[in-house]
């Protein structure tokens, strides 16, 4: 009895420790989401009215230098290899910034380099109050810097140790026609000995793929030699869009890749600050994750390329792919490609980008009872129309394929309750001789047909089906600013009037009213308080995960009273 009275209380100094651990993260990040979504409305504000102008300078809050790589920054090039050529183009005007418009994506690319210093998601937005102001993935700026960068190094590379290519481009801004699917922006820059090079951006009507290409037109004497990189550079700033998640569980904030024997491989910024990574690999893709989004450089499928990480000069965490080089001989035209993605984290689009992106959602070790508990919930959803009724059937559907195993446990829970008067009386007889209480406590359960741990198992198998489905619930970006019913107007985010929490609270205290109550009167008092703390607990879990809890203990509670009712009046 000891024993179980010192687990029950660790269990609470624990609970008690991560209560206020989750205090704190959740007053830290509602402060710094009230800053930095005031910064960016002022920044979209400032924007557009500098758009209007036709000499476009750098937004404020996009870029803070005009360095968007540093000398020490720029990968080494790979071996030449040969391509075969491809068609070119032209453009005139200079500019800093180039602002592009898509119905999916909101760009800006700096002329410098042709970094994409900005990107913002039109269709997610920074909160669900301010559906003018979307959501910004890719910064530079005072808050961030989190940017993609690409260009040409090598023999003859265009960014080198001496500074970035500077491009020209036709127009301040681009925006995909209402009536088009498709959008290209050019930028141009001319390099020595009569090398035009086309650094081309193309745009696709509701995709978040950006592709990249180079386009050397060699219409000098020589050959001309590179090699294509990419790389994402991120500080060690917050993740700006990870919601609180209660019982120490929070998204992956890092890098990752795909290996050749490891579709996808974790690269926490910890790991690129103690070591470098280097491996060649055939295909492949880099990523920087997020709660809810993602930024990934997938490069050409058919070339072994080079993926490394590095600290930058100013201490942010780089991940790169750097191609082998080509050699573009005179009156020759060749093409280098890759492919960007900036958006949400969807598995059903990402995977048919490229082998093992989908797996940026990460679910854990217990990937693999996620999938489906995923699968199941989207296709309920396209049947029932709201995220909030496709959890409640979800856990429906789960409850009941466990029925039998709660019918066991909830049936030991009741015979336990049946013979707890004479468990006391037992505990009264041999107070003063434990040894003796202990043996008549078994003979009793032996006559009774009782196994004192049969409430317990059954939980326990289940135990790793909870825990999936919680982190579907987290990791799924189709719940973020969903709305359920009546006030919940996104499910992501913590019940605004604690409705939700106060409703699991009061589940929770009938359930342990139908639980036989502990013998020891500490762990009686204990489990009394138990429901109260959890119920302070649930109140900064997201709208979307109390819900399950709600429904989970309710259908409980059904199935428990049924079978408690049932073998007492037998």
């Amino acid at each position: 009895m000891d024993f179980q009275r010192y687990i029950l209380i660790a269990a609470i100094a624990i609970l008690s420790f991560m209560l206020l651990t989750e205090w704190v993260q959740f007053k830290e990040q509602k402060k710094a989401e009230t800053s930095s979504a005031t910064y960016r409305q002022q920044t979209v504000a400032n924007t557009n009215d500098s758009l209007s102008d036709t000499n476009v300078s750098l937004p404020d809050a996009t870029v803070t230098d005009n360095t968007s790589v540093g000398v020490d920054d720029l990968p080494t090039a790979q071996p030449i290899v040969q391509t075969e050529a491809v068609p070119t183009a032209s453009t005139t005007s200079n500019v800093n910034v180039v602002r592009v418009t898509t119905d999916s994506l909101i760009l800006d690319i700096n002329t410098l380099g042709g970094d994409i210093i900005y990107s913002a998601l039109p269709r997610h937005f920074a909160e669900i109050d301010t559906p003018d102001v979307p959501f910004t993935l890719l910064e530079q700026s005072n808050i961030r810097t989190y940017i993609a960068q690409s260009g040409l190094v090598g023999v003859n590379g265009i960014d080198t140790s001496k500074g970035r290519a500077q491009y020209t481009a036709s127009a301040p801004s681009f925006t995909l026609a209402d009536d088009k699917d498709e959008l290209q922006v050019d930028l141009i820059f001319q390099a020595e000995n009569g090398v035009e090079i086309i650094k081309r951006f193309g745009f696709h009507r509701g995709d978040y793929v950006v592709n990249v290409e180079y386009v050397i037109n060699n219409t000098g004497q020589l050959d001309w030699t590179a090699g294509m990189f990419g790389q994402i550079k991120r500080d060690h700033t917050e993740d700006p869009s990870a919601d609180s998640s209660g019982m120490g569980l929070a998204p992956y904030l890092g890098a990752a890749i795909h290996l050749k024997d490891q579709p996808y491989e974790k690269i926490s910024f910890d790991d690129i600050a103690e070591s470098d990574f280097k491996e060649s690999i055939e295909g492949g893709w880099i990523a920087i994750l997020q709660h809810y989004f993602v930024n990934a450089w997938i490069p050409d499928p058919t070339k072994t390329h080079t993926y490394s990480t590095a600290v930058s000069r100013d201490k942010s965490n780089i991940i790169r792919f750097t191609s082998p080089q080509l050699t573009v001989g005179p009156s020759e035209t060749a093409t280098m490609k890759s492919r960007f993605y900036t958006g949400p984290k969807d598995q059903y689009k990402l995977q048919d980008i490229s082998e093992g992106l989908e797996l940026t959602v990460d679910y854990g070790w217990l990937w693999w009872i996620a999938q489906p508990l995923f699968w199941l919930l989207t296709k309920l959803h396209s049947y029932l129309g709201n995220w909030g009724f496709a959890i409640i059937a979800v856990t429906v559907l789960v409850k009941g394929a466990f029925f039998q195993l709660n019918a066991k446990a909830y049936t030991s829970m009741a015979n336990m309750r049946k013979v707890g008067p004479k468990l006391t009386e037992l505990r009264e007889r041999y107070a003063d001789d434990r040894q003796k209480q202990s043996q008549e406590m078994m003979n009793l359960y032996k006559k009774e047909k009782i196994n004192p741990l049969g409430g317990c198992l059954p939980i326990l198998v289940q135990m790793p089906v909870f825990i999936s489905l919680y982190w579907v619930l987290m990791e799924s970006v189709e719940l973020r600013h969903a709305p359920f019913i009546l006030y919940i107007k996104d499910l992501s985010v913590m019940d605004p009037y604690f409705i939700l929490p106060l409703i699991m609270g009061v589940s929770m205290f009938i359930q342990q009213r139908l639980n036989p109550p502990p013998p020891d009167p500490m762990q009686a008092k204990i489990m009394q308080w138990m429901p109260v703390m959890f119920t302070f607990f649930f109140l900064f879990f997201p709208a979307g995960l109390v819900l399950y809890w709600v429904v989970n203990n309710t259908l409980s509670i059904i199935q428990q009273y049924i079978i408690t009712k049932r073998i007492e009046n037998a």
